[in-house]
């Protein structure tokens, strides 16, 4: 166990007896350390006790332990929890200090991780519900029956669902887009190898959690429209998807939606609830940019938003 004496005779305890472990600690050798003040070694910090604080126990008359944060020769940090006890004379004066040290660096830096996947936790908590409450805020406003109220407002949430398992499988490091694509089009038929009805066209560039969240739901909305009234409700349409990282500086990423082949298209004379789904949603979460075409040839969607930074093939 680390251990160290001071001398209590002067105000500024300075080291006069350190072991081995403590050397192996700290990385200073016993001739760099003895003589020195005890307080050089201790690290201020925001969640660390002071110097000041730390000297008001060397001043008492009584053992305490405290958690502090010290640093080593070479720069780096290290926590411990340290013992202090008086050392008395015959007389009953206390003439030195003696410190022993627990280190709890591991320990610390397991709790800043625990801490930090907590906060990390409630902010996908409060993006999830957030995302939650627009899909019910939107439904809501749309001129839906009972019936057709519940499965729009179900069917958007079992779609979002999708996008959170393939994120938790990548730990919420984000998504690549083939993936993405297979857990959104495979309740529409599509598997990893594609459906002969859905063509892909683009690289497997990774997006992050909230463009995941998005694109699934729209993927979702834009198949279950063209499963109802385009391209994937007869026998012989079929649905280009195509993207990429748009020239010269590749910071846009467009999105390509292209129903072909399915029953003449005619432009709704009011918008419905999955196309104000889409426009407002990447609107609002991306920054994107939503054109619906509704040539009679099938429906088209383009969806322009920023690229996401640091994008590469997953």
């Amino acid at each position: 166990m680390p251990m160290v004496f001071t001398n209590a005779r002067r105000a500024d305890n300075r080291i006069i007896f350190a072991n081995d472990s403590f050397l192996e600690l700290t990385g200073y050798s016993r001739r760099e350390l003895l003589g020195i003040v005890f307080d050089l070694l201790i690290e201020e910090g925001p969640d660390a006790p002071t110097i000041s604080q730390v000297r008001q126990e060397f001043n008492s008359d009584h053992n305490s332990n405290l958690e502090v944060h010290y640093h080593r020769k070479d720069g780096s940090d290290f926590w411990a929890s340290t013992f202090v006890s008086p050392v008395c004379d015959k007389n009953g004066k206390i003439v030195q200090h003696f410190l022993s040290f627990v280190d709890l660096t591991k320990h610390k830096q397991e709790q800043a991780h625990s801490k930090m996947l907590i906060d990390e936790l409630s902010h996908r908590v409060k993006n999830t519900l957030a995302t939650v409450q627009s899909i019910v805020s939107q439904a809501m406003r749309a001129p839906l029956d009972p019936e057709d109220l519940r499965e729009a407002i179900e069917s958007r949430i079992f779609a979002l669902s999708r996008s959170h398992d393939l994120l938790t499988q990548v730990s919420w490091q984000g998504a690549g887009l083939h993936d993405l694509l297979d857990a959104a089009l495979e309740p529409f038929g599509a598997t990893l190898g594609w459906s002969a009805r859905f063509l892909i066209d683009g690289d497997n560039i990774r997006v992050p959690p909230n463009m995941t969240l998005a694109l699934g739901i729209a993927f979702h909305e834009l198949a279950t429209n063209a499963v109802k009234y385009g391209a994937l409700s007869n026998e012989s349409g079929s649905v280009l998807i195509s993207w990429s990282l748009q020239p010269p500086d590749e910071t846009r990423l467009v999105f390509v939606w292209q129903e072909r082949n399915g029953p003449p298209v005619a432009s709704p004379s009011i918008k419905g609830f999955g196309s104000q789904v889409i426009e407002r949603g990447f609107a609002h979460e991306l920054h994107a940019k939503v054109h619906l075409e509704f040539a009679p040839s099938g429906v088209t969607c383009t969806i322009d938003m920023p690229a996401p930074k640091g994008s590469d093939d997953g």
